[in-house]
């Protein structure tokens, strides 16, 4: 049996909506963040070393890392969602696999950080110096990355309707989370309108709105 180490507002939410695209029996161990750091808790380091989300069991394997495990998963139970080998379209879903989190999450994480540190609370004599290094750090580097991806994305879904060609594959449900915390927090909007339109597809899929109903909180399903 199939068990995803499931933590509230995670990538893991893209793991339940992937074994629902395969119509694979799992099921779900629940992780809530702590309220005040918002990070996951020590019980997960039980199942994992990193003690983050989303972790896999099935039978002996455990396995951590979203683009690893949905690789696995696809790979074992639902071939249909990669695309043929050897093909152009299949090059492009493991490009996609690789990308979501080895570049599209970097910016967003240090717009979470910088974010938080203009946010938190601080001596009176530190806050503006603070503010002032976050704000310069995200106008001159955090900003302009994120722009760069994101024009760049917009541009690649105008080749095709889906990620890795004109089929839906893994490479779209891997791409779901860094698109979907842009759209939260930073700044994807009407302006890009094909990567909006990914989204409104993705969120009408019977399997996405089943996997958010056994999920639960996942503030990002807009």
């Amino acid at each position: 049996m199939i068990t995803v180490h499931h933590l509230n507002n995670s990538r893991s939410q893209r793991i339940l909506w992937l074994l629902e695209e395969l119509g694979v029996e799992y099921q779900i161990k629940r992780y809530e963040r702590d309220p005040q750091t918002m990070l996951a808790p020590p019980e997960l380091r039980a199942v994992h070393p990193l003690g983050k989300s989303p972790v896999v069991t099935d039978g002996n394997l455990t396995l951590a890392e979203s683009g690893a495990i949905i690789d696995y998963l696809a790979n074992r139970y639902g071939p249909q969602l990669l695309p043929a080998a050897e093909s152009p379209e299949r090059l492009r879903c493991n490009y996609w696999l690789h990308y979501a989190e080895g570049s599209a999450m970097s910016p967003l994480l240090l717009k979470l950080v910088f974010d938080k540190v203009e946010s938190s609370p601080m001596p009176f004599f530190v806050k503006p110096i603070a503010r002032g290094i976050a704000q310069k750090v995200k106008s001159a580097f955090v900003t302009p990355q994120l722009k760069l991806h994101l024009d760049y994305l917009e541009g690649e879904l105008d080749k095709s309707t889906w990620f890795a060609g004109e089929a839906f594959s893994a490479a779209d449900i891997q791409m779901s989370f860094p698109l979907e915390a842009a759209a939260a927090r930073a700044g994807l909007d009407a302006s890009r309108p094909r990567l909006m339109a990914f989204l409104e597809r993705i969120h009408a899929r019977p399997a996405y709105r089943r996997a958010l109903e056994k999920g639960g909180e996942y503030a990002y399903a807009k």
